[in-house]
């Protein structure tokens, strides 16, 4: 508890802690003129005073007055703790730079500088599960990979394809990547962080300028590198961009503490900027906290004679608390809470399994179980619906389940109920993309005559692909050309890009 922020939300109400205290004077006041004006000696009145049930203890005039004081702290809004929702926990957006030039070749850093950058990410977005998680690479020229995407898998596959001789113009372009992450965050509406992992650093000029254009991006810079000793690693210049981009250094280390001090300042930028957009920041009222003893006390009163009855209270409170956790917490969770409330909050726990059984809605079933990795019941709950987004995940599972035919169908249905939907285009595209590469991958690569041919007209229109007809081999051919298509379709996508770029 953090008594520096304790602070009451609505401090009027603390008036009836005023006025019960008058009223207990006021009682105590009038009951003892009542035995002076008896007419009885003082010292006499003790002895001559008959005490029947419920004339010791606790008086009907002292509980209303310990009620009132009571109640009016608890509507006086106590409170220490910010009311931050829970989604805001690890979903700070970001964007992840990686340096493509040749001295990222260097075995300083085993195996290699980019290979210690590669397992960075991975180790990252492992780390930051439920955020959003995006990349680019950039040497002569910055090019967006994947925009922020959840999906670790997806951005493994990318990463496992980076490699030096995909850009072949040389240089170091951070502006360029600047301006593409600006322009992907900018799509979040959230404070987002920019992470760029260099071993070298350009002229600081043109950086500074697009740094200062960024609006609310967080630049963080990542050394990676042993020093200027091998692959021309130049500290010097790295310092400069740090103070040219306003960011800060710090330097690969290949330690948990690398994702420490990237998460934590993504975080921090994230809700720095969601507490300005927000304006002044909420308080959790933790008065109904008191309901419990207000609700005790309230009790007591209804006793005949109030009388209090410790031991009673005592065996009870026993019976209460030995009862078993897991039991009581059931009970309550059926008698308060709907199905769709129970899986609600196993959501928000983490436990999808759990939260799988509990609803009852198909759109948040189906969501559970995909986060669950239980694909077939996903399918099936996603499956009952019509809508935009319920096509949208039956694509998303289809391609989990390597049904990339049925996933681009899904998509179509999504974007043909919600027209220009950017999260079912970009999926849909990249799912195209991957077919494509992967039908050129297999045009090129097999040495042996296939058995026969069939016309994959979900892929590309007219294209034809050749296919196996023993279902094991082609898909193990299949699996290997999929960790091979990404960086021939990545290498001829930058290739493209730059040639458009050049005069």
């Amino acid at each position: 508890m953090d008594l520096s922020a304790f602070h009451f939300l609505r401090p009027w109400c603390l008036l009836g802690v005023a006025l019960a205290i008058a009223l207990w004077v006021a009682g105590r006041a009038q009951r003892g003129a009542a035995g002076r004006d008896s007419g009885i000696a003082p010292e006499l009145l003790p002895y001559l005073t008959l005490h029947t049930a419920g004339s010791r203890g606790p008086r009907p005039l002292d509980l209303a007055a310990l009620l009132l004081a009571l109640g009016s702290v608890a509507a006086a809004g106590p409170a220490w703790q910010r009311d931050e929702p829970d989604f805001l926990d690890n979903v700070a957006p970001l964007v992840v730079a990686v340096d493509l030039s040749r001295t990222m070749e260097a075995t300083d850093v085993p195996p290699s500088r980019l290979e210690a950058a590669k397992r960075t990410v991975r180790d990252l977005a492992a780390r930051r599960a439920g955020a959003k998680t995006g990349l680019i690479v950039y040497a002569g020229g910055s090019h967006l990979v994947l925009p922020p995407t959840d999906d670790q898998d997806l951005l493994d596959l990318f990463v496992q394809a980076l490699s030096t001789d995909l850009i072949d113009r040389d240089g170091r372009d951070v502006a360029g990547a600047i301006d593409l992450a600006s322009q992907v965050l900018a799509a979040e509406r959230a404070g987002g962080t920019l992470l760029l992992m260099t071993d070298g650093a350009p002229a600081p000029d043109p950086v500074r300028e697009r740094a200062q254009a960024a609006r609310n991006l967080q630049i963080l810079i990542m050394a990676v590198g042993g020093g200027e000793a091998q692959g021309g690693m130049d500290v010097p210049a790295l310092r400069e961009l740090a103070r040219a981009a306003d960011a800060p250094l710090g330097s690969l280390t290949a330690t948990p503490d690398d994702l420490d001090w990237i998460t934590l300042h993504a975080q921090q930028h994230f809700e720095s900027v969601q507490d300005a957009a927000a304006g002044p920041p909420r308080w959790k009222d933790a008065g109904y906290w008191l309901c419990w003893p207000l609700a005790l006390l309230a009790l007591l009163a209804l006793r005949r004679g109030w009388r209090v009855t410790w031991q009673a209270c005592l065996v009870a409170g026993v019976f209460a608390f030995a009862a078993p956790q897991e039991v009581r917490a059931g009970r309550l969770a059926d008698a308060f809470l709907t199905p769709d409330q129970q899986g609600r909050l196993a959501f928000e726990r983490g436990d999808f399994s759990a939260a799988a059984g509990h609803f009852h809605d198909p759109y948040w079933k189906g969501r559970a179980a995909y986060a669950a990795g239980d694909y077939a019941a996903a399918l099936a709950a996603f499956s009952r619906l019509a809508s935009p987004e319920a096509y949208f995940y039956i694509g998303n599972t289809q391609v989990r389940q390597h049904r990339y035919d049925a996933a681009l169908a899904a998509y179509d249905r999504a974007l043909a109920l919600k027209p220009g939907w950017q999260p079912a285009v970009v999926n849909r595209g990249i799912v195209t993309r991957l077919l494509a590469a992967m039908s050129q991958e297999q045009q090129g690569d097999q040495s042996e005559p296939p058995d026969r041919t069939v016309a994959d007209k979900t892929a590309q229109a007219g294209q034809l692909a050749q296919v196996r007809v023993q279902q094991a081999a082609s898909e193990d051919i299949w699996l290997r050309n999929l960790s091979l298509s990404p960086a021939r379709f990545l290498r001829g996508k930058f290739a493209v890009q730059d040639a458009g770029e050049r005069p």
